[in-house]
């Protein structure tokens, strides 16, 4: 089966599916009665089989960039009470775990494994649809920790420019690959320090310098001071953003540190102030 080039519209393909195995569902019992032979209607198993197996195929190569969540429970009643289910049709014993979840938890032979017949008899299928999930969650999550997410893609595009030029071996991409998607899903390297135990936290150090002492410091300095529906409010976030300021202008000056001039970008007080109060914003934890 071939296909679809980058599974562009499949958001669409899906509505279109589930109209296919609906129209089917209706008339499924009564085929004979309307005038199809049996060879046509074996024919049309077949044809519906077919976009099963390649809804299959998009749902797991698009990664988190499709939310086909709305599509499942119908289309799993329909499947499962007007086509036989035999093992063409399941497809693994991961099927509602993301493929990153199977990577961390099972690890890449069974990633590789869960994946749909017509991806994982091709190598390079195989190399897209894990690329394209890490690719995914590191665009979705960006905003919680931009340091740390920026640093996985350029990981991540040096990896594929590796594979691409055929610069390593398909045992050693899959490897590398592998520690991309378990860092990526877990939100933090081998490097950071143990002492940080929240995401918050984790964000904070990798945007405000790496220094653990003050991540801890701005962690606790900001639920001290934050108040409940401070999201949207003007002055309760002016009150947070001073925090910040605050936090950061002591530390530097008790440590003889310009935690403003720090990597990574932006550099400058208020800039920087600025982003990691937008971090902070973007934390469930606040």
């Amino acid at each position: 089966m071939k296909r679809p080039p980058a599974f562009v519209g499949g958001t669409a393909l899906y509505k279109k599916t589930v109209a296919l195995i609906r129209a089917y569902a209706n008339i499924a019992e009564e085929m004979e009665d309307a005038g199809y032979t049996l060879k046509e209607i074996e024919g049309i198993k077949k044809e519906i089989d077919y976009y099963l197996k390649l809804r299959e195929e998009i749902r797991r190569a698009s990664g988190e960039t499709l939310d086909l969540k709305s599509y499942e429970a119908d289309m799993r009643h329909l499947i499962d009470t007007y086509i036989q289910a035999d093992d063409s049709i399941k497809v693994s014993a991961f099927d509602d775990m993301t493929l990153l979840d199977i990577i961390v938890n099972s690890g890449i032979a069974d990633a590789i494994n869960s994946l749909p017949t017509g991806i994982k008899k091709d190598q390079g299928a195989i190399a897209e649809t894990i690329e394209n999930n890490v690719r995914s969650k590191i665009i979705k999550d960006h905003l919680i920790d931009p340091a740390f997410f920026e640093e996985m893609s350029k990981l991540l595009d040096a990896v594929i420019q590796e594979r691409k030029a055929k610069a390593i071996s398909y045992a050693v991409y899959l490897e590398k690959i592998a520690f991309i998607a378990k860092t990526v899903k877990e939100g933090k390297s081998d490097a950071t320090p143990d002492i940080l135990k929240t995401q918050g936290q984790r964000a904070i150090y990798n945007n405000a310098g790496k220094d653990e002492h003050l991540a801890i410091q701005l962690d606790k300095a900001i639920k001290r001071v934050k108040r409940d529906g401070w999201r949207g409010n003007l002055a309760k976030e002016r009150e947070i953003k001073a925090e910040i300021f605050k936090q950061i202008t002591k530390y530097g000056a008790e440590n003889g540190i310009d935690i403003a001039n720090e990597p990574p970008e932006p550099y400058g007080i208020e800039n920087k102030v600025e982003a990691i109060f937008n971090i902070i914003k973007a934390q469930e934890e606040y």
